[in-house]
């Protein structure tokens, strides 16, 4: 299914932060900001960096598009008691006692579908490119496409790392704040009723 691995180029925004889940957060610091495409479509805003235990954590940013074309939102690296929402771009959700601890290189994108700049935190960027499938494996057209998973990782038997991308239109994407080393990527798709593929073959960069 891939079709590319390239470098640092993007047609998809992205506004990074890092932050930390504990009874008393630290940030990771670089937060905030604008991240602005060539054609005009902006996404901003300066989230908190932490949040204490039982504590309701929200965060949308804010975003801008002349075009006026439908934005549709993403995330990598989200903390296992939040939620986010892929209209809105908003991550919210209220940690527990048990969630103490460190959430770190929260990525949110966005994209109109033809974005041509991108913007990340710390850490190198990786573009993936792919072919849209039209068929279903019986060979019958596949006509309920809701989107694609992309796993990645430092191992190639372990890709623990993930992000959904709610946009069967979409053919790239930047998987962005990657430390150095070799990292590898898979990706596959899934149906409106939730129905996936099988994962694509792996794809590898290496990060100097």
């Amino acid at each position: 299914m891939f079709d590319k691995l390239l470098g640092a180029n993007s047609r998809i925004l992205h506004f990074a932060w890092c932050a930390a889940v504990a009874v008393t957060l630290a940030g990771c610091g670089g937060d905030g900001g604008t991240a602005a495409a060539s054609n005009g479509t902006t996404i901003s805003g300066t989230p908190a960096t932490q949040v204490s235990a039982g504590t309701a954590y929200s965060f949308t940013p804010a975003t801008t598009d002349p075009s006026g074309n439908p934005l549709t939102f993403s995330i990598q690296n989200l903390p296992g008691w939040a939620t986010f929402n892929a209209h809105s771009g908003n991550l919210s959700g209220t940690p527990g006692a048990g969630n103490v601890g460190n959430n770190a290189n929260i990525v949110i994108s966005v994209t109109d579908g033809t974005s041509s700049a991108s913007q990340s935190g710390s850490g190198a960027n990786a573009m993936l490119t792919w072919n849209i499938p039209t068929q279903n494996t019986d060979g019958t057209p596949l006509t309920d496409l809701a989107g694609f998973h992309i796993y990645y990782g430092t191992s190639a038997t372990n890709l623990d790392q993930s992000v959904k991308i709610a946009n069967p239109a979409l053919t790239s994407y930047v998987v962005g704040n990657l430390a150095p080393g070799t990292w590898y990527f898979s990706i596959n798709d899934y149906t409106t009723t939730g129905t996936e593929s099988s994962v694509s073959n792996i794809a590898s960069t290496t990060i100097p």
